[in-house]
Parts: C-alpha cells; structure tokens; sequence
C-alpha cells in the first residue's frame, strides 16, 4: 500500500475532533449487531409448530376447491359457492372456525377457571351485600335507642313535673308525708343521705319511669282533679272528665 500522504488536502480536511473515533465505533459496532441479527433471523430454521401454523393459516385463508371431496359432495347436491347452507337458505356461509387449543392444560380446564372466578365475584357480591345490610340494620338499631332515649327523657321531665306537681298540692292540703316516698321531689341535700334507702326502696318497688308516671297522674287526677299536661285544676271529677282533652299522656301528645 502507498504511505498516506500527511500534506494533502484529504488528510487535512478529516474530522480530528476529540471523541468522534469513539462514536464512530460505536455506531459501527450497532450496525453489526443488527446486520447480524437480520441473518440469524433469515437463516434461523423454523420449528414444527411454526411450520403448522403457517400452513394451517394459508389453508384456513384460502377458499374450498374442486379438490375438495365434502366442497365436491356439495355441488352434486346444488349447492354453489358463497350460497347459505340449507333447504331455505338460512344456514352458514363459511365454514366453522378451527379452534386450535394450544396450551397444555386439560380439556375443561378454561371452563372451570371461569366458573370459578364468577363463584368468586358472586362471593365478593354477596358479602358487599351483607355489609350494607348490617351497616342499614346498625343504622335503624341506633335510630330507635336514639328515638327510645328521648322518650325516656321526656317521660323522667314529666314524672319530675309530676313529683313537683303532687308535692304543691298535697301540701295545699295540708298533707305532709307523700303517699308514697316517690311522689314527691326530695331535695338535692337529703339525696346524698338517703343514697341507700332509695336504693332499698327501687329493689322493693322495682318499677318503671312509665310506671311511676302513670301511676302518679292517675293519682293526681283523683285526689287533686289536676292534669299535669293541660296544666289545670279542676273542679271536680265531672268537670275533669268532661273538660280535659284525655285521660292519658298519650291522648295529650
């Protein structure tokens, strides 16, 4: 070979910047690795079941022939190509699809996965189900304590208006024991000092807030004539019975 010549203009006008013998190599390097690849590719031998599939794929794309014996048998029989099988015409035009089952799962086994995942999402429902049922019965269970507790808190301020009712006009009438220790309001002092004996007189009465309050009006209605709800005395019986608008706490509500 000729000695390059270090003088001419085709030495001076390569590129000598710092880096691009490096980035040419690369590249050359990159180009190679695919050229390569394209030839493995060309020259790489197909498996049996690639060779299957592709002959299978030309046969399904391509239109039954003369050569075929079932297409054959047909055109005796008058059928004609691209006419719908039977008698009135209503059948298919082309064949069933092949469906090649190419996994190595057992026969079923697609069909017991699906049954198996809608048993799942069935089972997933039904529990979303139940939550919202417990949470819908939680719901209702704590609107009736609620509605319940401020029934009960009513009833206790009308036994108290009762108490302080009864405890008025018995001493109106000079009477200065109560009939019974409940019928009259005790005061917040005494409370402390007789923590037991209240305590011995509910286990022995043992009765209601509804209880007391209907026993109560009912006493105050026929020793004093009065009605805690209308808030009136009244003069007699008659005028009671006549007058007040009901004889009992649910009529006045």
């Amino acid at each position: 070979d000729d000695e390059e010549d270090y003088m001419s203009d085709l030495f001076i006008k390569q590129d000598v910047r710092p880096g691009l013998p490096m980035v040419r190599r690369v590249k050359e390097a990159i180009q190679k690795e695919e050229k390569q690849k394209e030839a493995n590719a060309k020259n790489r031998q197909k498996s049996i079941k690639e060779e299957e599939k592709e002959r299978r794929d030309v046969v399904l794309k391509s239109a039954l022939g003369n050569d075929n014996k079932g297409f054959a048998l047909l055109q005796k029989m008058g059928y004609k190509s691209g006419q719908a099988l039977g008698k009135s015409g209503e059948g298919i035009v082309e064949p069933i699809p092949l469906n090649i089952k190419t996994g190595l799962s057992g026969l079923g086994h697609e069909e017991l996965k699906k049954r198996k995942a809608e048993e799942k999402l069935e089972n997933y429902r039904q529990k979303l189900h139940m939550k919202k049922q417990a949470n819908e019965q939680a719901a209702d269970q704590f609107r009736i304590r609620f509605k319940n507790k401020q029934e009960e808190r009513k009833m206790e301020g009308d036994l108290r208006k009762s108490q302080r009712a009864c405890q008025q006009l018995d001493m109106q009438k000079d009477i200065d024991v109560p009939k019974e220790t409940w019928y009259w309001l005790k005061p917040e002092e005494e409370d402390k000092k007789d923590e037991e004996d209240e305590e011995d007189e509910c286990t022995s009465t043992d009765l209601s807030v509804s209880e007391k309050l209907h026993i109560l009006t009912g006493y105050l209605r026929e020793q004093h004539f009065y009605c805690i709800w209308c808030g009136i005395t009244y003069e007699d019986a008659e005028d009671l019975s006549s007058n007040c608008p009901g004889n009992s706490a649910a009529d006045h509500d």
